[in-house]
């Protein structure tokens, strides 16, 4: 086990903190001192399976307190396992991977549509921020939770918040404690005023009457999922973002964004080259061994994202950005993984994948088809900021 604690040089590093470990070892596992306990670090389709593999891991106690408090939330369906796990994530299989999600993405793409017709001729937009305010307010609606125009700015601003502050410190983590705070107060007054009347087809109502062992969720703990449907549906504003900056690095993608297959590739491109997740952590549910490395039970184990997705052996010339690589290509249930890997219907891949893929699908077509252009401004991300960001939105003048 080496001296070293990585406790600080993870924040310093950010995304480059584990593919560097990887690399001194040449993608091997890695055995790490975090926190001054014992961890290792994998990475790679096999390691992927082996951390997604039923009986190896688990998550309950892996996910740090700082960001249940501000990401997921208490009781989480991340954080469950077993029985438990397997009932709730049923719950939002039946919600999020059903037709459903066509229509959110078509609602989703018509009002960054209309959005974008008001800021024509204006001054320059944060694209960042105004599609996280279409998105925000359109899942709101799509999920059941009843429109507020006064509250439109605010929910999108909170949703952000607890994304771009959970592994943070300082301000942007405090943000994300009170955005949590104030919507699951919001959230759970609305689950007790729905449980008052009869159920109906919204996944509002689903959640607010969803039984575990023959109980109702607490009304805290039924606000926390609900929110884990709008503020992850939410985030794809990250990826808009990089979209934006993609088609300004790369014009040449704009115009084949018109046919449909191209523009599902260059979303999955996106989510490889982009950062958003850097890993995953869980920890062993039992003694284990891969490739040479004992992990002990109950060791905390991190499944390098960022590095896999940014791994030659995987994905050739993985530093260019080349969506042709999914036009003719299956992708592995372990190969791209920036929401898991395995199968969402059984294992702790995220159904929301759907809503994703579909909602970015939407997004970049209408984007390619929208006249805008970038003034000048900064568009560096750094890869030192978890989550990253453009650094200026980026901000569009649409004409």
């Amino acid at each position: 086990m080496p001296l070293l604690d990585q406790a600080l040089t993870a924040p310093i590093k950010g995304y480059a903190w584990l593919p560097d470990l990887r690399r001194r070892t040449h993608g091997r596992p890695v055995p790490i001192r975090l926190l001054g306990l014992p961890a290792v670090a994998l990475g790679g389709p096999a390691a992927a399976q082996f951390f997604y593999e039923k009986g190896n891991f688990e998550r309950h106690g892996a996910i740090p307190g700082p960001v249940l408090d501000t990401l997921f939330g208490r009781g989480a369906v991340h954080t469950l396992d077993g029985q438990a796990h397997e009932a709730r994530k049923a719950l939002f299989v039946a919600l999020l991977m059903q037709d459903g999600v066509d229509i959110l993405a078509k609602m989703v793409g018509e009002a960054f549509d209309e959005a974008a017709d008001g800021w024509r001729g204006g001054p320059p937009v944060s694209l960042f921020d105004a599609t996280a305010e279409v998105i925000a307010t359109t899942v709101a609606r799509w999920v059941g939770v009843p429109e507020n125009e006064s509250d439109r700015i605010a929910q999108a601003r909170d949703m952000i918040a607890m994304v771009d502050g959970s592994v943070a410190l300082g301000p942007r983590h405090a943000r994300a404690r009170l955005a949590r705070r104030r919507q699951e107060r919001r959230l759970a007054e609305l689950i007790e005023a729905v449980r008052r009347e009869e159920p109906l087809p919204s996944a509002l109502s689903a959640i607010a009457h969803h039984t575990a062992d023959g109980c109702l969720l607490d009304a805290r703990t039924a606000a926390v999922e609900l929110l884990n449907i709008i503020r992850p549906a939410t985030a794809v504003t990250w990826f808009v973002a990089f979209a934006a900056h993609a088609l300004e690095r790369w014009p040449g993608n704009r115009a084949r964004l018109t046919d449909d297959d191209f523009a599902l590739a260059f979303v999955h491109e996106l989510r490889r080259f982009y950062p958003f997740v850097p890993f995953l952590a869980a920890r062993a549910a039992r003694d284990l061994h891969i490739q040479r490395v004992d992990i002990r039970r109950g060791a905390l184990t991190l499944l390098d994202v960022y590095g896999q997705h940014h791994d030659a052996r995987v994905w050739p010339e993985p530093y260019e950005f080349r969506p042709e690589r999914f036009l003719r290509r299956q992708i592995g249930e372990f190969e791209l993984i920036p929401q898991g890997g395995g199968d969402p219907r059984t294992g702790h891949r995220c159904p929301g994948e759907n809503i994703t893929v579909a909602l970015l699908g939407e997004l970049v077509q209408r984007l390619g088809r929208l006249e805008y252009y970038l003034p000048a401004q900064d568009l560096s991300i750094d890869l030192g900021r978890v989550p990253a960001r453009v650094r200026s939105g980026p901000l569009i003048v649409v004409g």
